[in-house]
């Protein structure tokens, strides 16, 4: 199932490319790559939505590719989580990089994500 597209937004890419999720049980896996920032935070947010309309279960952010984060991005990830939550879905995130670790250590929000390695 084709969910999203690889796109980049503005002079800041950040790309979002369904890994799979085919099948009603099966989690749906979003590879994020990329900066994720205040310009790419609108084009993402929705993507995101538009991910949860298509997911079953769990939902799962593939993040290894991500080189930034900002506080915008995080309001992103928060929203979609709390989007997915009221729908029965779980946000889940893989491949943090080490700044992300700590970006999410360091904003308190370290425990409110799955994370998977």
């Amino acid at each position: 199932m084709q969910l999203l597209d690889t796109t980049s937004i503005n002079t800041t890419p950040i790309t979002t490319a369904p890994i799979n999720g085919v099948g009603s049980s099966a989690p749906t896996v979003l590879r994020l790559s990329g900066e994720i920032d205040l310009f790419t935070s609108p084009a993402l947010r929705q993507r995101l939505f538009n991910a949860l309309d298509h997911s079953t279960g769990v939902l799962v952010l593939d993040m290894s590719q991500v080189t930034f984060c900002d506080a915008g991005g995080l309001a992103v990830l928060i929203g979609t989580q709390s989007r997915a939550k009221a729908r029965g879905i779980t946000l889940t995130l893989t491949g943090l990089r080490p700044f992300m670790t700590r970006l999410l250590r360091v904003s308190g929000l370290s425990g409110r994500f799955p994370v998977l390695p």
